[in-house]
């Protein structure tokens, strides 16, 4: 007699459906796991065995045989454990098999029957209720996989024992309740900022179109504290963009205590990086920096320190805001949709262009320095800002600048214009002007003639790309949004020119 249990493999953030077989037969003595499973598969046999001991439960003294099916498909993790377990169960009458048929089944076995919380909750959640079952997962994971929908029959236990009682209506399990974590208080703030006018205005231009951004100047100028309080003016993620985030982190296991996070991603690597950790990769193709920073900042500092070629693998998820990881036996994609903050010293001394330094190396020390970047990686950053530094007479002169909370407000309004627009023209109302398609922005960005012929004299002095050109109309467009605009001025677009040629390298 054969029994079945549900649950599913991960495919980037899909949850794909696996079906787990046990059969009890006469035979040699022992467990067999088939199915293309990994190490960590493989070794629930002696997971399952000792936490079904533990549990009451003996061993009959027969051939057990477990497939996971589609046989095909790769397995990999420790979420496998509880499903072969409750297989097994229902295999020797000690729970009922017709309840395995109304759930997906995810979880990891400690060896004395307690549940332990595994990776991808939330997503295998979302795709039981879209094929109308019910979850069983572990109690620490409850409250992640309460989000997927209301309605959904969800069973958290601690123990096996626990589950078990459930199933045969000897105790009751409360359904856990959704938990989102408290927005973060104590966000680096603005007002912190000392001079830097400019920076702070490209830093709000940038937050309002979701633009990338570069800074460049001299060390302690002030380029990672912009940087950093980038989030502190951002709007809240919305609920769409909720789930998505929080589905790339339950897969990377970054959830705590299964609550959701409504505050945007900020993640900062260190330049040591490798290709692997931004990107995504590894024997089991993890999410990287950039998926981890789906809807948020990703924010690198001396980004001419990071090797090139890690540099370089930026282009296509800044351009698709998709991560596609391909391995020789399969494909892997996870979203990329995050806003690139990077800073840099103008070169390697860190000092070229400020008064009264000469560079023992001369111009090339600068250079060498910024020929780190390539073209197309620049070509693929809509602001462009040099950050000189500022003296202590003039620190202690400026007058209060504003506030995270200011210029939060201006933003969330342009925020809205944006919004409105893009769900006019049939589109998600969560995208910004950086998002836009060439023939979006050609139908949003229309210039009068002043603003047309200024662009046409910029893009032949500049020698802007096609996509250089389509992305100062967008940073244009955002700057009409800042001013409620519904057009787009020649004013508008001088100030996206100056943000395009500024820290061109070699000028």
């Amino acid at each position: 007699m054969i029994s079945r249990a549900r649950t599913v493999a991960f495919q980037g953030v899909d949850a794909i459906p696996v079906s787990v077989e046990v059969m009890v037969s006469p035979g040699k003595i022992g467990m067999q796991i088939v199915g293309l499973a990994d190490k960590a598969v493989t070794e629930s046999r002696e997971r399952v065995q000792s936490a079904l001991h533990a549990s009451g439960l003996a061993m009959p003294p027969k051939r057990i045989t477990v497939n996971l099916a589609p046989a095909d498909l790769p397995k990999e993790g420790s979420h496998y454990d509880l499903p072969i377990a409750l297989g097994l169960m229902a295999a020797l009458g000690a729970i009922p098999r017709e309840v395995l048929a109304e759930y997906v089944v995810l979880g990891e076995l400690s060896l004395d029957g307690s549940i332990v919380a595994v990776q991808g909750v939330l997503p295998a959640a979302v795709a039981a209720n879209a094929a109308g079952h019910g979850l069983i997962c572990p109690q620490a994971c409850g409250a992640e996989a309460a989000w997927a929908s209301a309605d959904m029959p969800l069973i958290a236990p601690r123990s096996l024992i626990q589950l078990a009682n459930h199933v045969r209506g000897t105790q009751l399990l409360e359904r856990p309740q959704p938990a989102i974590r408290a927005a973060a208080a104590g966000l680096p703030d603005l007002s912190e900022v000392k001079g830097q006018d400019s920076a702070r205005r490209a830093l709000e231009v940038a937050a309002a179109g979701g633009h990338n951004i570069l800074f460049r100047g001299p060390p302690g100028s002030g380029k990672s504290m912009l940087a950093q309080r980038l989030p502190s003016i951002l709007p809240p993620l919305g609920p769409r963009e909720l789930l998505e985030v929080s589905m790339v982190a339950s897969i990377a296991g970054a959830l705590t205590d299964g609550a959701l996070s409504a505050n945007r991603p900020f993640r900062a690597p260190h330049h040591s990086a490798s290709m692997a950790a931004l990107i995504g990769g590894g024997a089991r193709a993890r999410p990287g920096e950039v998926s981890l920073a789906h809807c948020g900042v990703l924010f690198l500092d001396e980004l001419p320190e990071f090797s090139p070629s890690v540099i370089d693998s930026l282009r296509q998820p800044l351009e698709t805001g998709e991560a596609a990881i391909a391995r020789a036996n399969s494909r892997v994609t996870y979203p990329a949709r995050f806003q690139l903050v990077a800073a840099m010293n103008p070169c390697r001394c860190g000092m070229a262009g400020e008064p009264g330094h000469v560079c023992a190396r001369g111009p090339r020390c600068q250079s060498d320095y910024q020929a780190r970047l390539s073209g197309p990686f620049l070509d693929r950053i809509d602001i462009r800002i040099d950050v000189p530094a500022v003296s202590a007479g003039e620190m202690l002169a400026a007058r209060p600048p504003e506030g995270s909370s200011q210029v939060r407000k201006r933003v969330a309004a342009a925020h809205r214009l944006q919004s409105a627009r893009f769900e006019a023209m049939g589109l998600p109302a969560t995208r910004v002007n950086a998002r836009c398609s060439p023939s979006q922005i050609e139908e949003i960005a229309r210039l009068d003639g002043d603003a047309q012929r200024l662009l046409s004299d910029a893009a032949e002095r500049l020698r802007l790309s096609a996509r250089a050109y389509h992305r100062v109309l967008k940073v244009a467009r955002t700057v009409a949004d800042l001013d409620a605009s519904p057009g787009i001025g020649r004013g508008h677009l001088a100030e996206a020119l100056a943000y395009r040629g500024l820290a061109e390298p070699g000028r």
